[in-house]
């Protein structure tokens, strides 16, 4: 496999060239990443005080194997349901759906993943994808921006100091170890497309 494919991020390999095709394929695409999406906000590991949820986890994945272009589509249009009233995210319907969900607690962490999404897209587009470190140093740095926008929007809603205490230090490990996890899962792909 030439080096200039494995430039483009990973899933630029199954798209046709051109024509209806290649947007069908792209839609498709968004579709299963927000299915993907949504089932990995609902998924969780219990591992104590603050329980796993692999949204994170997908978010970052997604964009690494989507690039930028894909992945902020998918992402704004799993947003874009999630405004619409679908359940989609973490905690809906248990604690709202729509609009009003979305601009609660969980407001500031969603426009971090947009960053997020942009991030690692760009890192992705830029070939970062089969490089494990170089991945997840970009994805610690998305880690960051998802964080940084939680809290200063938390700390709007709660207070600077319970937002740091109750919006940040629970999440630095585990969403690290999602990072690590992705930076893993991605480059493994790249390894196997690479040898067949």
């Amino acid at each position: 496999m030439s080096a200039a494919v494995l430039s483009r991020p990973l899933i630029s390999l199954a798209l046709p060239d051109k024509g209806i095709a290649r947007y069908a394929t792209l839609g498709f695409l968004a579709i299963a990443g927000t299915l993907l999406l949504t089932l990995a906000a609902k998924t969780k590991v219990v591992l104590g005080p603050v329980d796993l949820y692999l949204g994170n986890f997908a978010v970052l994945a997604l964009a690494a194997a989507y690039g930028s272009r894909l992945g902020l589509a998918t992402f704004m249009l799993y947003l874009a349901e999630g405004a619409a009233g679908f359940p989609v995210f973490q905690s809906s319907p248990e604690k709202g759906i729509g609009l009003a969900y979305m601009l609660g607690t969980t407001g500031g962490y969603l426009v971090g993943m947009i960053a997020a999404t942009a991030m690692v897209g760009w890192a992705a587009d830029r070939g970062w994808a089969e490089k494990p470190f170089r991945l997840f140093a970009v994805m610690v740095a998305a880690v960051a921006a998802v964080l940084v926008a939680g809290y200063a929007w938390l700390s709007v809603l709660i207070g600077a100091e319970a937002a740091w205490q109750f919006g940040v230090v629970p999440f630095i490990v585990p969403d690290l170890v999602k990072a690590a996890l992705a930076a893993s899962v991605v480059p493994a792909v790249w390894a196997l497309i690479r040898r067949s």
